[in-house]
């Protein structure tokens, strides 16, 4: 017992000093291949953000260039003077102002009533016992991947049969079609997270399904409509394809399919004038992004964790 005593009190080795120097070596070698990580996924970062960020800079770049700079041909990165004469000419020629407006009027009518139709359609696939609902969000999904140019066939068809074409309510069709199943299922994924309580109470008052959809769950799924709306919006205003094979008026064009005529002579094109172009259309859907980053985010997590 007393020899146990003794070995419970004998006091730990202390490490001799090739010991320490061992450990304190490979303390440094995790330190610096730690730091050399950190260095290296910051490299990685940054070369993958300039690869990125490069072709919106050439064209801000090309935007800020002169007709006659550019019609001689000057390769600089930077302009050799900057100027803005691209972006005037282009806000003060009514061949981009109307599709400018086209489109805005065109793609906030198609995002407000897809984002309508997906709350139905969201509501009823969350909340109502419908025979196939699995089948019918399975269908959803499929539509919500299917590739556009695919659609333009059958639905130039149905537009020529039902005199569409050629006409801003056909465009907003084709968008709802293209927009409207992501958002289905983006408001189906919040809706099955609202508490059922919420609306049994509101029943009970007396409340309608319809007004229980209306004051209750919408509000509280705000940021998912949010989301939802905003997408279905960027979707529709970055769209050439659609306005490419459905509209052949230039009093007709949206914003993207107008660019393709700006900047055009006899002899050459200017590009400066395309890429400021390009630069104004992209600037509202940037600065959209920028201020509803938080609720687009939110949105698109809700849900996630319980």
């Amino acid at each position: 017992m007393t020899g146990q005593l003794d070995v419970a009190r004998r006091p730990a080795p202390v490490p001799t000093a090739k010991q320490h120097h061992a450990r304190r070596s490979a303390r440094d070698r995790r330190r610096r291949a730690a730091a050399w990580r950190r260095t290296g996924f910051g490299l990685l970062v940054a070369v993958i953000v300039a690869v990125s960020l490069f072709p919106f800079l050439w064209i801000l770049r090309t935007s800020l260039m002169s007709s006659q700079e550019f019609s001689e041909g000057v390769t600089g990165f930077l302009p050799k003077d900057l100027t803005f004469s691209s972006y005037g000419d282009n806000l003060s020629d009514q061949n981009f102002l109307r599709p400018l407006l086209n489109s805005l009027l065109i793609c906030l009518v198609s995002t407000a009533l897809s984002v309508v139709c997906a709350t139905l359609a969201g509501y009823a696939l969350s909340r109502l016992r419908v025979r196939g609902a699995g089948i019918v969000l399975g269908f959803v999904l499929f539509a919500g991947f299917f590739p556009v140019l695919a659609m333009v066939g059958p639905l130039f068809l149905v537009y020529r049969n039902l005199g569409l074409l050629d006409s801003p309510g056909g465009l907003v069709l084709a968008y709802m079609v293209y927009t409207l199943p992501i958002a289905t299922w983006l408001l189906k994924s919040f809706f099955d997270q609202v508490p059922r309580s919420l609306e049994e109470a509101a029943m009970v008052d007396g409340a309608s399904r319809l007004q229980v959809l209306w004051r209750i769950v919408v509000p509280v799924a705000m940021p998912a409509v949010f989301t939802s709306a905003i997408i279905s919006f960027i979707l529709a205003w970055n769209d050439f394809a659609f306005a490419q094979s459905f509209l052949q008026t230039p009093g007709q064009f949206t914003a993207p399919l107008a660019i393709v005529n700006l900047g055009q002579s006899q002899f050459q094109v200017f590009y400066n004038r395309i890429d400021a172009a390009v630069v104004l259309i992209t600037l509202p859907v940037v600065l959209l992004v920028l201020f509803a980053q938080r609720r687009i985010v939110s949105g698109l997590t809700a849900g996630a964790v319980k």
